[in-house]
């Protein structure tokens, strides 16, 4: 899964970037044009938890991919462009996370020259609704030609979609908000849209705003429907300081600004949420890992993700619930008496933190 951060000059973008990733970018590097990437671990105290159980040779987090989006500029006007540049490199990303700078700062001025959360948010919906508005004006020309000379049977049934998606983006709302079944979801992954991806809007606050916090995430969010648009906040310097400390100063510093959970484990949580992501694990002697699957996954999608072929291998699956499991005190052997171990076919539906055994041919 991959991730990227988006935001306007001096919002903090390559600051949270830094923050979660644990990396430290030389600053004359952040004004050049290229995009930084980052792979991380996905925190998850249950696997820690079973890792501790089992004290296997290696333990497998889940990982994310996250990158730092560059490529905007300011032009003559002294207004912020949208290059073709930043444009490509979001297209390829599963989720957006955009950064909108709500602090002052008069060492560093805001390039539109104010604050204006609401102003900063839509500039980017604006661009990527016109940006998908010229795909999908493209797609539906050139599939028009393609049915009236060869009878494009596959074209015939996109064009209903592309026709609903334009209808859309010309009343300016973004295709995220808009209901879609599977199968044109999947369709409309091959034209990377840009307005579809899931986004997280992650406002950057100074501590003079943690009193206000609540309130400026609600005046972000109205108006967007929650299922793929999330807010959240953070308070970015505070984060920088605690990506540099150790562990246990790490726990006294967020006791003592009264923050609950950091920044990364916040927009990890998010970003699973709003893809429909869940984790299951394998565990044993050797490893235990944890493996990334969408909600709704069936046993056999989830051993296809183990490896490709247990799809058409898979005899059965043996589960259980990580809660069940640590009821009976981390013991196979009680599970099983308790009765809470399961034989499940390959149309089971696997459910966050299901610990399985994939039997296979």
């Amino acid at each position: 899964m991959q991730i990227g951060i988006v935001g306007l000059p001096f919002s903090g973008k390559s600051t949270l970037f830094q923050t979660i990733t644990r990396t430290h970018i030389d600053p004359s590097l952040l004004a050049r044009p290229d995009a930084h990437h980052a792979v991380i671990k996905v925190p998850d105290t249950r696997l820690d938890t079973l890792s501790a159980l089992f004290s296997p040779k290696k333990t497998v987090h889940a990982t994310i991919e996250f990158v730092d989006v560059a490529g905007l500029k300011k032009g003559e006007s002294g207004s912020t462009q949208f290059t073709t540049n930043f444009l490509s490199n979001v297209k390829t990303n599963d989720a957006l996370v955009q950064v909108v700078r709500v602090f002052a700062d008069d060492a560093v001025p805001h390039p539109d020259g104010t604050i204006d959360l609401v102003r900063d948010i839509a500039a980017f919906e604006t661009e990527f609704i016109l940006s998908d508005l010229a795909v999908v004006e493209t797609r539906i020309e050139r599939i028009k030609k393609q049915v009236h000379k060869a009878g494009d049977e596959q074209g015939k049934k996109e064009i209903p979609l592309l026709e609903r998606c334009h209808k859309v983006l010309d009343g300016g709302k973004p295709l995220r908000e808009t209901t879609f079944t599977r199968e044109e979801l999947q369709v409309l992954r091959g034209y990377q849209l840009l307005s579809a991806k899931p986004m997280l809007i992650a406002l950057n606050l100074d501590e003079s705003q943690r009193t206000t916090a609540g309130e400026l995430v609600r005046r972000a969010a109205e108006g967007k429907e929650e299922g793929n648009t999330r807010v959240l906040s953070f308070f970015g310097k505070i984060e920088m300081e605690l990506s540099e400390l150790g562990e246990e100063d790490t726990r006294a510093f967020m006791e003592e600004y009264g923050i609950r959970e950091s920044a990364l484990d916040t927009l990890i949580r998010q970003a699973y949420a709003l893809l429909g992501l869940q984790s299951f694990f394998t565990v044993g002697e050797d490893e235990c890992r944890a493996w990334t699957v969408r909600r709704g996954a069936t046993a056999q999608e989830a051993a296809g993700v183990i490896h490709s072929d247990f799809i058409t291998s898979f005899i059965r699956a043996e589960v259980v619930g990580y809660d069940d499991f640590l009821a009976q005190k981390g013991s196979f052997a009680r599970v099983k008496e308790s009765g809470r171990w399961r034989l499940e076919g390959k149309e089971y539906t696997v459910r966050d933190g299901d610990i399985m055994t994939i039997r296979h041919s």
